[in-house]
């Protein structure tokens, strides 16, 4: 089954212009160089009895997902996988309202024990009981469980988690279909590299050029990508350090950066 995904963002948690910088990469008229917080949206069409239903998973929802969707006409949401609870992958959630609304039933939000307890913390308006918001976003939480080779199934797709090193915290990256999505990442173990045999698309994060204690650095990053050998790799979650341009000519072949708004085409089942 054929899907699309597309970087909604492609930028660290700054982002890019990053406040206050007047460095080469943050004036640059390059608009590959704009990076808003990373997340990515992926499209497939399920066959609900006999009638193609057109279906979309959102990963993360970081600080400018209203204007990431509005840019790229994101008019309802399926599900949301969070990768872990950093403010640039959830702070977006309240700007779910409006699309769960939409839906017959809550909106499931994916992600693991430690995510959901800061995202009931953080957004407890939502989630409570007793004197709740009466707008607030139509969501449930569902625990993705933390075991090697766990899957889910979303709409007959099956996403599954890889364990991925953030610095001292394990995150959580996805498999689905033939595409990996691992940000956040300075590192994998041997057990998530074998789980990454097979791809046609693999995104890392590659955060700059220098070693970074809860990021992935360039070299890192390339080096990764051609040990787990997918067939094409994009850097994502990347800094004002790493103009798209002369970074670009300096890759490999089979290895790019990322861009918001770049769209992917592959197989998902």
């Amino acid at each position: 089954m054929q899907a699309s995904l597309t970087f909604l963002g492609s930028g660290t948690s700054m982002g890019v212009p990053t406040l206050g910088c007047t460095c080469a990469v943050c004036t640059s008229t390059d608009p590959r160089n704009n990076r808003l917080r990373p997340s990515v949206v992926i499209r497939f069409q399920e066959d609900a009895a006999g009638q193609a239903v057109d279906r979309l998973i959102l990963i993360d929802t970081g600080q400018e997902f209203r204007i990431q969707a509005l840019r790229d006409h994101i008019l309802r949401l399926d599900a949301v996988l969070y990768t872990h609870a950093h403010a640039d992958h959830i702070l977006g959630l309240d700007d779910l309202r409006p699309l769960t609304f939409k839906n017959a039933t809550p909106t499931p939000l994916y992600a693991d024990a430690d995510t959901i307890a800061s995202i009931r913390r953080i957004f407890d308006y939502t989630f409570r009981t007793e004197n709740r918001y009466p707008t607030s976003a139509r969501v449930k939480l569902v625990e993705i469980p933390t075991v090697p080779g766990t899957t889910i199934d979303i709409h007959g797709v099956r996403f599954e988690r890889i364990a991925v090193t953030h610095g001292r915290s394990e995150i959580t990256g996805f498999r689905f279909g033939s595409a990996a999505y691992l940000t956040d990442m300075s590192d994998l173990s041997d057990d998530s590299i074998e789980r990454l045999a097979n791809l046609d698309i693999l995104i890392l994060d590659a955060l700059r050029r220098e070693p970074h204690p809860s990021h992935s650095h360039l070299d890192k990053s390339i080096a990764l990508a051609q040990r787990i050998g997918a067939r094409r790799t994009y850097f994502t979650h990347i800094s004002h350090d790493l103009d798209h341009g002369p970074v670009s000519a300096e890759l490999p072949e089979g290895i790019y950066l990322a861009y918001d708004g770049l769209r992917l085409e592959f197989e998902i089942a």
